[in-house]
C-alpha cells in the first residue's frame, strides 16, 4: 500500500516538473530584449555628478568674516545681510559660516584671521580698510587659505595667489542718490526754502581717503547734473563710526547753511541730526526711513551677496578668485533703497531709473570729463590736472594714464576707488584726517 502511494507521489512530481518546463524553458532560451530608452539613456540617474559631487564641495568650504563693528553700524550690518543672503543661496549650513564682530584695525585682526583658520575656515574675509595689512600677514602664513578684503588697495601689488581685494562701483549709486538730492534742492528753490542764494549741500565724511573722496565727488556730480549751481561743503570726523561726532558734524554743516545732508559714515548720527532739524537727508548703506520718516530721501549701498556667492563658488569649483573684483549695477552689487516719497521731490524715481539705464548700457559715466565745465580743478579740465603720483593709493606708476576717452577710469585699474582730486564746487572744511 505504501509503495503504491509513493509511486503516485513520484508520478505527480514528474507531471508538475513537466508543466513548469513547458512554461519557462522557451523564455530561458529566447534572445534578451533591448533595454528601454528610459533605462539606457538616463546617465543622470546612474552617474549623478551634481547629486554626488555638490555636497562634498559644499562641505569643504567654510567662510569666516571679520567685521570692524556689528549690526549697530549700518556699514557692517550691510555685510552681515550680504553673508546671510549668500549663505541661503549657496545652501551653506550655519557651521560653515563664522562671523567675528568688533575686530579693530590692529593686530587683533590678524589674531581673528588666525583663529578662523584654526576653526577650519577655507575663506577669510575682512570688511574694513585698516584690516588689510593684517590680512596680508595671515595670507602669507596660511597659503592654502583664501583671504579677501573689502576696500583694500594692495592685492594687485602684493601678487599673492591667496589674497584678494573686492569693492563695487558704488560711485554709480552715489551719483544716482545725488540726482535725488539735486531734485530736492530744485524743489526747495522753487518753494523759496533755500537758506542762501544758491543750493548748498553738506557732507559728513570719515577720512580723506580716496574711497571717501570718490564717494562725495560722485554724489556731488549727480546733484550737479540736475542742479547745475549746487555747492557742497565736507566735514570730516576721523572715524568710520562715531555717532556723537557724526551728529555734531551734520549740525555744524546745517548751522553753516546746508540745505541737505549726506554722509560717508556709519552711524545714525547725521540722519538723526537731519530729522531733528527738518533737513533732507540722503543716507548710505541702508534706509533710515523708520527713524527719520520726514527727512530720509534715499540711500545707496553695496550688496555684498554677489561677491560672497562668487568667492565660495570659485573655491568649490577649484577655480581662482580674482585679484581685484568690482561689482556694478549690472551685477546687482550697487543698489538704491526704496525712495521715501514723503521727502523726495516729484519725479525722482523716474529720473533715477533713466540714469540707471544709461549706466547699465554704458551710455553715461560718473566722472565725465568731456562735458564742458562738468568737472574742473581750479578752473581747468581734469585731463590737464590729475595724474597719480608715485606711491599714492594703490602704488600706481607715476604718470599712469587714467583720464582718457572722455572720462576718469575709476575702479578699472584696481577694485578700490582712487579718485582723489579736489574738484571745483566742493569745499573741505577740515582736512586733518
Amino acid at each position: 500500500m505504501k509503495n503504491k502511494k509513493l509511486l503516485i507521489a513520484i508520478i505527480a512530481c514528474v507531471a508538475v516538473l513537466a508543466v513548469l518546463a513547458i512554461i519557462f524553458i522557451p523564455k530561458w532560451t529566447q534572445k534578451p530584449q533591448e533595454a528601454k530608452p528610459a533605462v539606457t539613456e538616463a546617465p543622470a540617474a546612474t552617474e549623478a555628478p551634481a547629486a554626488t559631487e555638490a555636497p562634498a564641495a559644499k562641505s569643504s568650504v567654510k567662510l569666516g568674516v571679520i567685521l570692524l563693528h556689528d549690526e549697530d553700524a549700518t556699514y557692517d550690518k550691510n555685510f552681515i545681510d550680504g553673508v546671510k543672503e549668500a549663505q541661503k543661496e549657496l545652501g551653506l549650513s550655519d557651521d560653515q559660516v563664522i562671523i567675528k564682530r568688533n575686530v579693530p584695525e590692529s593686530n587683533e585682526c590678524y589674531e581673528a584671521a588666525k583663529d578662523l583658520v584654526d576653526e577650519g575656515c577655507t575663506i577669510v574675509f575682512a570688511d574694513s580698510f585698516g584690516h588689510e595689512s593684517f590680512m596680508i600677514q595671515a595670507a602669507r602664513e596660511f597659503p592654502n587659505v583664501e583671504f579677501a578684503h573689502a576696500t583694500g588697495t594692495s592685492a594687485h601689488v602684493e601678487k599673492l595667489d591667496n589674497f584678494h581685494n573686492a569693492f563695487a562701483a558704488i560711485y554709480e549709486g552715489r551719483y544716482l542718490a545725488g540726482i535725488a538730492a539735486g531734485m530736492k534742492l530744485n524743489e526747495l528753490r522753487e518753494a523759496g526754502k533755500l537758506k542762501g542764494e544758491t543750493p548748498m549741500m553738506g557732507y559728513v565724511g570719515a577720512f580723506t581717503y580716496a574711497e571717501v573722496v570718490s564717494g562725495y565727488t560722485s554724489f556731488y556730480l549727480g546733484a550737479k547734473s540736475v542742479c547745475p549751481d549746487v555747492q557742497m561743503k565736507v566735514q570730516f570726523t576721523g572715524s568710520w563710526y562715531d555717532e556723537k561726532e557724526e551728529k555734531a558734524a551734520a549740525e555744524t554743516l546745517i548751522a553753516g547753511g546746508a540745505d541737505l545732508i549726506s554722509q560717508h559714515a556709519d552711524s545714525m548720527g547725521a540722519p538723526t541730526a537731519c530729522e531733528d532739524a527738518g533737513i533732507p537727508n540722503v543716507s548710505y548703506n541702508g534706509s533710515t526711513v523708520e527713524s527719520c520718516p520726514n527727512t530720509f530721501i534715499v540711500a545707496s549701498r553695496i550688496d555684498w551677496a554677489p561677491y560672497f556667492v562668487y568667492m565660495v563658488t570659485q573655491k568649490q569649483n577649484g577655480e581662482a578668485i580674482a585679484t581685484d573684483w568690482t561689482g556694478t549695477i549690472s551685477s546687482g552689487s550697487v543698489k538704491l533703497t526704496d525712495i521715501n516719497e514723503k521727502a523726495a521731490a516729484a519725479g525722482t524715481k523716474e529720473a533715477i531709473e533713466a540714469k540707471t539705464a544709461e549706466f547699465v548700457e554704458g551710455k553715461a559715466r560718473v566722472f565725465d570729463t568731456k562735458a564742458e565745465g562738468f568737472i574742473t580743478v581750479e578752473g581747468k579740465p581734469m585731463e590737464e590736472t590729475w595724474k597719480p603720483q608715485a606711491g599714492t593709493d594703490g602704488a600706481f606708476v607715476e604718470g599712469t594714464r587714467i583720464v582718457y576717452d572722455g572720462y576718469f577710469h575709476e575702479s578699472e585699474y584696481r577694485s578700490a576707488p582712487y579718485f582723489d582730486a579736489g574738484i571745483d564746487g566742493i569745499e573741505l572744511l577740515n582736512t586733518a584726517f
